[in-house]
């Protein structure tokens, strides 16, 4: 990290900068004093491609059905290529539940806006669940939330003329 990506603004879109907002979380200088302090420092890692930040901010205290320590929730090589092969773009803090400087566990809704290797926009919504252990806000688990797919305008119908105007019904045309 150097001088001049301390000055630009954060990613995580606090409006502060980014060597004073999530920088010094990322380099484990100073611990995340809110579970949304620790979301939005994990997604600026992603922007910045920090991975180690990233699995080190897992909860791996419980165990799984067999008795052994549960995996990190983050797969590292998958990581490594969502941050790599994304433009991030933003972040938007829905709701946060507890996870104050006082609470043991919290909860934060948000959504991380990208365009991935295709160019295509994304928006990934989660509602993620945060624990404080030791005194360190860690990230205990995530919950997808799917997004609805609109269609614009009336669906056309399988033998309904294609509407590119070939003459063709649409499944033998358009449709396939």
């Amino acid at each position: 990290m150097n001088a001049q990506d301390n000055a630009c603004l954060c990613p995580c879109g606090s409006g502060a900068r980014y060597g004073e907002c999530c920088a010094p979380l990322i380099a484990g200088t100073l611990p995340a004093p809110t579970a949304e302090a620790l979301m939005r420092a994990r997604y600026s890692a992603y922007a910045k491609r920090e991975i180690p930040f990233l699995l080190a901010t897992c909860d791996l205290s419980e165990t799984g059905r067999d008795g052994k320590p549960r995996k990190a929730a983050t797969d590292e090589k998958a990581t490594r290529r969502w941050s790599e092969e994304s433009l991030w773009q933003g972040l938007k803090i829905i709701r946060t539940e507890k996870g104050g400087t006082g609470d043991s566990e919290g909860v934060v809704e948000f959504e991380a806006t990208y365009t991935d290797k295709r160019g295509v926009r994304q928006t990934h919504h989660e509602t993620a669940s945060f624990k404080r252990l030791d005194g360190r806000w860690l990230f205990s688990n995530g919950d997808l939330k799917p997004e609805t797919v609109r269609r614009e305008g009336r669906k056309i119908g399988r033998n309904e003329p294609c509407p590119c105007g070939s003459g063709k019904k649409h499944k033998l045309c358009c449709g396939r």
